[in-house]
């Protein structure tokens, strides 16, 4: 028996520190760690592949506020009788910092954001999604981080080696916090770690998006249903396992079916998408016409981009030799 306590997973004695007057939250600091792995994977590949490198910052300027805009109202929604039930505190349906985000709203809101970005520039999508997708599984993952500083997200009770401890945690006057809080030793139940599970799938999915695309040289946004397929398929059956309170349709949680769905939908694109992948002079048409940017992305592709990269959107090196030639 002593030895499964000592192999159980513990909780982070508290998930929120403070500087003076200001907290610092673990939670905020995972999600802010994910997204600047995500534009740096996403710039790295998109200039490897011809885009400009401008496009990706400007679309992180629109796609950050609204992803969290998005998948905070989507929990919000999910999980509406935790915000507007009577003796709920309605503004909390706005403290983000508190957790909650649901990845669905996420991309769904910052996707349309990024769609209408590229619309007005009259850059395409497909390779943009294709570029960005292994970062934001990526930044999925580190973010799962957050939910296990906030004790949140995890399963049913269990005795499994691995399983999460859940700490009882006071403010400073002694009263339950267990966001705020810190621990007082005490463990509460030893539950499923479904947080680490779907940082493994993310992992995983991430791995096998990268794997793929140089194998099968995917492109025109199937990199990105196929991110889509495989974050879903590992969600579904995640879901299965979580005790804790969510909105439930036909005795099943809301995310659970949401899941199926999507992971159907996604199956279905990725399928249906032209095979190949596109030309760099396909990954931005502007160049074509020279209306890119000033310093874009294909100069950067030229000098930065490592052989793998550049040979995966020019395999027969005519697009570098251009450039050569443009430069002399």
């Amino acid at each position: 028996m002593q030895t499964t306590i000592l192999a159980n997973i513990p909780s982070p004695p508290q998930g929120v520190w403070y500087l003076g007057p200001i907290p610092i939250r673990a939670y905020a600091l995972c999600i802010i760690a994910g997204m600047i792995v995500a534009l740096w994977l996403t710039h790295r590949r998109y200039t490897a592949r011809g885009g400009d490198g401008d496009v990706v910052w400007d679309a992180a300027i629109v796609a950050i506020p609204a992803g969290i805009i998005g998948g905070r109202i989507y929990h919000v929604i999910t999980d509406y009788d935790k915000y507007f039930c009577e003796g709920c505190n309605p503004v909390d349906a706005v403290k983000i910092t508190n957790g909650g985000l649901g990845i669905w709203g996420a991309v769904a809101l910052g996707g349309v954001a990024v769609w209408l970005l590229l619309r007005y520039k009259k850059v395409p999508l497909g390779p943009f999604a294709d570029a960005i997708a292994p970062g934001i599984i990526l930044a999925q993952a580190i973010g799962r981080l957050g939910n296990w500083f906030n004790q949140e997200i995890y399963g049913r009770p269990t005795d499994v080696p691995w399983a999460l401890d859940i700490f009882y945690r006071v403010d400073e006057n002694g009263d339950f916090a267990p966001l705020t809080g810190r621990s007082t030793g005490e463990i509460i139940t030893s539950v499923h770690p479904t947080f680490l599970y779907e940082l493994l799938w993310n992992v995983a999915v991430f791995v096998l998006l990268l794997w793929a695309e140089k194998r099968f040289r995917l492109g025109h946004g199937r990199v990105f249903a196929l991110y889509v397929a495989g974050y879903t398929a590992g969600r579904f059956w995640i879901e299965l396992m979580r005790s804790d309170d969510a909105t439930m349709i036909f005795g099943l949680r809301v995310n659970t079916i949401v899941s199926a769905v999507v992971f159907l939908a996604a199956l279905v694109i990725f399928f249906l998408l032209p095979k190949g992948r596109e030309t760099p002079e396909e990954v931005d048409p502007r160049r074509n016409r020279g209306d890119a940017g000033e310093t874009g992305g294909v100069e950067q592709t030229a000098t930065t981009a490592g052989p793998d990269d550049s040979d995966a959107g020019d395999p027969d090196g005519k697009w570098r030799r251009r450039l050569r030639n443009q430069k002399m």
